[in-house]
């Protein structure tokens, strides 16, 4: 779907869709309940939920929608099943659904084979390849399917407890994967990060969904995350909340001159990109509360509002440096946000896992902007981003499948001076279905 926006101020009221990492969470922990049901309310329809749905039944659980947003899960329990064909798990394009599920689908069956579309099956999985081979689980990619097998007869798994240690800085996915089983073995586990552990506040995020179903665990010194063995889901009932990846679309209009409100949002949420406050702030020139950064490495943190939309005088230039590597999924947004903010030099640093996502974020962020007129600069792992007033538009450009490129695109327009249009639009089903109505409910005018 290709679609022509028309450049005009967005004004009113938006709550952003549900979190789809907290979604995710849910579902795969209230799946591996052993008895009982449990309840989730406030799923978004996205494509990417689906998958885990898809692959989670397939699996053996069972997902009934009770009411729109609202799900019933029959937990599948911890048992191998003996014998039989691996079954087949198409994740979509979801990263998420692939790397949580390939720990869980040895546990629960002992093997099974991963499919994708897009991209997927070209992203990064090193890291549980190296573990799993040495723990004796045999893996094999090719053609696009990736098997796995550690089933060793009836009620024996090559997966057992231990220290697993992995590389931090290419997915958290990994950490939150093992995560998800290691509390069900028996023995007590470790997950040791080998380098700098990025993105702690999407782990974070997994423990405290698996603190709704009463498992827990600690961290270490050393970035060691410990994890009692020998426990147990047990069902419960929660609520998703709304999404600040997605909300940072919203917070990024308001920013460039909309007259966008956003909320819903609950600012002391444990989800790291609520850092999207401050660095709007930053991007603006503009004191941060108090001094200090609304932390982004887990709970704790004072949840203020966004800047106001008063832009107050600053220096003709002035540079700001924002570390992206705990919240990549906000460099799109950022991106826009700078690109739009006169006399700001953004710089979007430690960004390379940015090439691996839907596309490779750093270029497309760059491609797409420029094309509209912006000044970008990609270099290795960062951007540079010099701000300007206004962007010429009057272009196509292409989204690369890439739903937050697509919206990053869509905020971009509201500013441009000609028509911009957008190729494969509908790619923001991935994971915000409604973007494209909510957009026009803010008065957005779409062809």
């Amino acid at each position: 779907m290709n679609i022509t926006i028309t450049p005009t101020k967005l004004r009113g009221t938006i709550t952003p869709p549900p979190s789809k990492s907290q979604a995710h969470r849910l579902l795969i922990t209230a799946a591996l309940t052993s008895s009982g049901t449990s309840v989730i309310h406030g799923l978004a329809d996205s494509q990417d939920i689906r998958a885990t749905r898809r692959c989670l039944s397939a699996l053996g659980a069972r997902i009934d929608d009770l009411e729109s947003g609202t799900v019933r899960v029959r937990g599948l329990g911890s048992a191998i099943v003996e014998a039989g064909p691996a079954p087949i798990l198409d994740c979509g394009e979801s990263g998420s659904t692939l790397r949580f599920l390939i720990p869980v689908a040895l546990l629960v069956n002992g093997k099974a084979a991963f499919t994708g579309h897009g991209r997927l099956m070209e992203r990064p999985l090193k890291p549980y390849e190296e573990v799993f081979r040495e723990k004796g689980i045999a893996w094999n990619q090719e053609g696009g399917v990736l098997t796995v097998d550690g089933s060793r007869g009836y009620g024996e798994l090559a997966l057992a407890p231990g220290e697993y240690r992995l590389p931090g800085n290419v997915s958290s996915q990994f950490f939150t994967g093992l995560l998800f089983v290691l509390p069900l073995l028996e023995g007590d586990s470790a997950l040791v990060s080998t380098t700098a552990l990025e993105s702690v506040g999407y782990i974070n995020m997994t423990r405290q969904a698996q603190a709704a179903a009463g498992v827990t665990s600690r961290w270490e010194p050393k970035n060691t995350l410990h994890i009692p063995g020998g426990q147990c889901y047990q069902p419960f009932e929660a609520s998703v909340e709304a999404d600040w990846s997605q909300a940072a679309f919203w917070y990024a209009a308001e920013g460039v001159g909309n007259a966008v409100t956003v909320t819903g949002m609950d600012e002391k949420s444990i989800q790291g990109d609520r850092v999207i406050l401050d660095w709007g702030r930053m991007i603006r020139n503009e004191p941060l509360s108090g001094g200090v950064t609304v932390p982004i490495l887990g709970q704790g943190g004072v949840g203020r509002p966004a800047a106001s939309r008063a832009r107050p005088e600053r220096p003709a230039r002035y540079a700001v440096s924002l570390d992206v590597s705990h919240a990549p999924d906000l460099v799109p947004p950022a991106a826009v946000w700078g690109a739009l903010t006169p006399g700001c030099h953004l710089f979007l640093k430690n960004a390379g896992r940015l090439r691996l996502k839907e596309s490779d974020r750093l270029a497309t962020v760059t491609e797409v902007l420029n094309a509209l007129g912006a000044d970008v600069t990609e270099e290795a792992d960062r951007l540079l981003i010099r701000g300007q007033e206004t962007l010429p538009g009057g272009v196509t450009v292409d989204s690369h499948n890439d739903h937050r490129i697509a919206m990053m695109a869509a905020i971009a327009a509201t500013r441009c001076e000609k028509p911009v249009t957008i190729t494969g639009a509908e790619c923001v089903n991935k994971s915000y279905p409604n973007f494209w109505e909510d957009y026009r409910k803010l008065g957005g005018i779409i062809q």
